[in-house]
């Protein structure tokens, strides 16, 4: 299957063609429906650009729903076992959408809140301002083994880490959440008139994120709605394959300007790195690198001695043996039956205490070098 390129036609016939189980990622902004009727116009009397494309019209909601239950049917058959879909869409659609996922199959792993900084006034102040759209990420079945670069996760939250606190090293788990500015300014594609090519471009930084935890370097992207090709510019950007189909001739021939003129940029966001784990070290290969000593006490920050290290690699506490993580747990008398000793334990070196988990890294760096 031919990747790295954009697909001129309809998005279910197109994707009825590609083989059964051969996508890693799946990102669609499929049209909202929005209903639009009328002229809306600002406060100071200006006419609003909105919504009112002849592809996000349909005649009635038994309309939108087959259209729905098509490419998301699509979707699931040309989708790999272990993949994940992100469908994102406004109040006016994402019900529909998340109903008929469910019946397909999909297991829904989260919903996702966008919160635009700088949404579209509600010019006539007849209801509260529209701020949101939902994003649904889901997989096949239950069973998936899906991609989630979960460190890599908190390397992007932005959303609850302050700049000072990010600098300092903290990480927390990303959330549901996510601030993203509409796309404005020089992030706005343009056609050569200078008029705002479609009129819902997704913001570049969301694309990146999603791109980044839920696939891995040379996996396939699909974007089966794809507009100005946002999901496309994400995935070459990140090292990942992409496969773009748009119906509109226009919005595929800006994106082919748009991907040509984008490079490869592939940071430590871009190949996980935050992800990769570590070589496995167990206590015993310890001993055996004499990086432990077998006799030798170990013991908690305070420094007095709490069990003394055996030839098996276990602690003797209390003319008990056990494992370091179940012996950390016994000692500190915590409710869970282990904890990660690697976490707690210490030992003495030159009258100093040092982790055991650095003595562990040491090891590590020993192999690698």
């Amino acid at each position: 299957m031919k990747s790295n390129v954009i697909i001129c036609g309809n998005s279910i016939e197109e994707m009825n063609k590609m083989p059964e189980a051969s996508v890693d990622l799946i990102f669609a902004d499929p049209p909202y429906w929005m209903r639009v009727e009328g002229v809306l116009k600002r406060v100071e009397g200006t006419e609003f650009d909105g919504c009112d494309d002849e592809w996000d019209k349909f005649d009635s909601l038994e309309d939108y729903e087959k259209f729905t239950q098509e490419w998301l049917t699509a979707c699931y058959r040309i989708l790999k076992p272990n993949g994940s879909i992100w469908v994102i869409g406004g109040m006016q659609c994402i019900y529909t959408i998340g109903a008929i996922m469910q019946r397909i199959g999909y297991w829904l792993i989260n919903d996702v809140i966008w919160y635009k900084k700088n949404p579209t006034p509600n010019f006539m102040g007849t209801r509260l301002n529209n701020s949101h759209e939902t994003l649904i990420w889901a997989t096949k079945s239950k069973k998936s083994k899906f991609t989630f670069n979960y460190k890599t996760a908190k390397e992007l939250n932005t959303d609850t880490v302050t700049e000072d606190e990010f600098n300092r090293g903290v990480r927390k788990q990303l959330g549901s959440v996510w601030r993203f500015s509409v796309c404005s300014g020089d992030e706005r594609i343009k056609d050569d008139d200078g008029n705002k090519l479609h009129s819902t471009q997704k913001p570049l930084d969301m694309l990146k994120r999603i791109v980044a935890i839920s696939s891995k370097e040379g996996d396939i992207v699909l974007d089966p709605f794809g507009g100005t090709m946002t999901t496309g510019v994400a995935a070459k950007m990140y090292g990942r394959n992409y496969i773009m189909i748009e119906r509109d001739k226009k919005y595929c021939e800006y994106g082919e300007r748009r991907l040509k003129s984008t490079k490869k940029h592939m940071d430590d966001v871009a190949n996980a790195v935050f992800d990769i784990k570590p070589i496995k070290m167990t206590v015993q290969e310890m001993i055996s690198t004499n990086a432990l000593k077998v006799g030798e006490w170990f013991s908690f920050r305070d420094g007095e001695p709490v069990a003394k290290l055996l030839k098996s690699g276990k602690l003797e506490y209390k003319g008990n043996e056990m494992d370091m993580h179940t012996c950390a747990a016994t000692a500190r008398g915590v409710k869970a039956s282990r904890v990660n000793g690697f976490d707690f334990w210490y030992v003495t070196r030159d009258g100093s205490l040092i982790s055991i988990a650095d003595i562990r890294n040491e090891c590590r760096e020993k192999i690698l070098s």
